[in-house]
């Protein structure tokens, strides 16, 4: 008679086991991941479609759960932007959609001060050369020197300093000028 609570057990616990990672668009985001010597938790992952066609899906990793764009552009610390590319993109096409949404979101003042690191950011994506379907782009906050562009586990290009930078990055997807707010939504842990 013991069987029954035993299967009970192995139940509940596969659950728990898929609970650990979220699903988007056949991409899997872990539920916690580490950055340096600090532990991130999921804040929310969506996908980003452009007309009929799926670009990247994409999780954002936080220190904790922030349920506010206004909460996670004035939140300190490590942070990670992730994005998996949901089909062949060129570097090109990635550089302009992350640039286009940081000019929408900044002032002509507050674009002047971020202008040379966002070339540097552009510069950085155009060397990619390609991200075929699957690539995975990291764009990691490291409080001691920046913003770290990862792609699969290569680092490409050096670190971007400041802390505004990666915050006017952020606001391409949580700022007031959004290419989705569905996937503003789900990065905020909303469901839609």
């Amino acid at each position: 008679m013991r069987l029954k609570p035993l299967l009970l057990q192995f139940a509940l616990f596969g659950l728990s086991a898929s609970a650990l990672a979220m699903d988007v668009a056949g991409v899997s985001f872990d539920e916690k991941t580490r950055l340096g010597d600090s532990e991130l938790v999921l804040n929310g992952a969506g996908m980003r479609n452009k007309l009929v066609f799926k670009a990247y899906a994409m999780g954002l990793y936080l220190p904790q759960k922030i349920d506010t764009a206004a909460g996670v552009l004035a939140s300190k610390g490590p942070r990670r932007i992730q994005l998996v590319t949901l089909r062949d993109l060129t570097a090109e096409q990635l550089a302009d959609a992350l640039i286009e949404f940081v000019h929408k979101n900044h002032s002509a003042a507050e674009l002047e001060k971020l202008n040379a690191r966002i070339e540097t950011l552009r510069s950085i994506m155009l060397g990619i050369g390609k991200a075929p379907e699957k690539t995975r782009i990291r764009l990691d906050y490291l409080p001691a020197s920046g913003t770290r562009v990862y792609v699969g586990n290569e680092q490409k290009g050096a670190d971007i300093p400041g802390e505004d930078f990666y915050t006017a990055l952020l606001k391409i997807w949580l700022g007031e000028h959004v290419p989705q707010e569905s996937l503003r939504d789900a990065l905020l842990g909303r469901k839609g």
